[in-house]
């Protein structure tokens, strides 16, 4: 599963590459009646009310593309070990994600991610995983569907219809959410850029944070070719584990050019019985 896992993952750090611009409206000016009582007379003067300024709304520019494709190294660290991968996506949008992880030169495992259906074969051990998102989402803590894994690559904003609460912070805007289970903290810096996600199940407390560097520019969108996340989740022995994941991107490219999705599994593992 820990393939799985780690692109999983991968997806989710993709998040912080939205596009945010402060949009506040002009207020028109209200007066209002100040009456002065002078003991003989009643004066009335037009003064303008006190400006009660509203917090600017954010808003989050959604990334449009017809092909996507992107390389990057991951090392994923835990109490026990320590491992490096390479990790490569294809993607058409509202189709298909393709990935392949490899380690030291060989690829571990691959997988294919459809609108409806979840498979992955990882070919070290020659084992065949077939899911479908509603089990994918009780295997990995947290509800996975096409829609907001394509959401997180991209860095579009996976809840659209969620209402965010926002709060400062001194230089930083944070906004909260709230999706079922799961409260959310997008921290974003003066730059209007997200650099920091958290994201906490309330039942088990298993959280993940994430902090995001090197920004660089990608068709006029910003995206992090430099992550990092912690994983800070119970054990079935209810045990705290934390793992350390760092990502290091090499090359996004954004593509109108059709691309290739090889998925290949041997035959006896689609048909075990034959």
């Amino acid at each position: 599963m820990r393939y799985i896992s780690l692109f999983l993952v991968l997806l989710m750090i993709q998040a912080c590459g939205k596009k945010i611009a402060s949009t506040p409206q002009a207020a028109p000016v209200v007066m209002d009646t100040l009456v002065i009582e002078t003991g003989k007379d009643t004066i009335r003067i037009s003064v303008p009310k006190p400006e009660i300024k509203e917090e600017p709304k954010v808003i989050i520019e959604d990334l449009n593309f017809n092909y996507l494709k992107a390389k990057s190294k991951i090392v994923w660290k835990t109490a026990k070990d320590q491992d490096t991968y390479t990790v490569d996506i294809r993607m058409k949008k509202d189709s298909t994600i393709w990935v392949n992880i490899s380690q030291s030169g060989f690829t571990g495992a691959t997988g294919l991610f459809t609108k409806d259906l979840v498979q992955f074969y990882q070919k070290i051990n020659s084992e065949y995983y077939r899911f479908s998102y509603d089990s994918l989402s009780v295997k990995m803590g947290f509800k996975v569907d096409y829609g907001i894994l394509q959401s997180l690559i991209v860095g579009n904003q996976p809840f659209k219809r969620n209402n965010s609460r926002m709060i400062r912070e001194n230089e930083n805007i944070i906004l909260k959410q709230q999706e079922g289970r799961i409260n959310i903290d997008n921290m974003v810096g003066p730059n209007r850029k997200l650099k920091k996600l958290l994201m906490n199940d309330v039942p088990t407390n298993n959280k993940m944070t994430m902090d995001f560097e090197e920004f660089t520019e990608l068709n006029q969108v910003l995206f992090p070719f430099s992550s990092q996340i912690n994983l800070d989740v119970k054990d079935k022995n209810n045990m705290n584990v934390n793992t350390l994941i760092t990502i290091k991107y090499s090359k996004v490219e954004l593509l109108d050019t059709p691309l290739e999705f090889p998925f290949r599994v041997p035959q006896k593992l689609l048909n075990p019985n034959k």
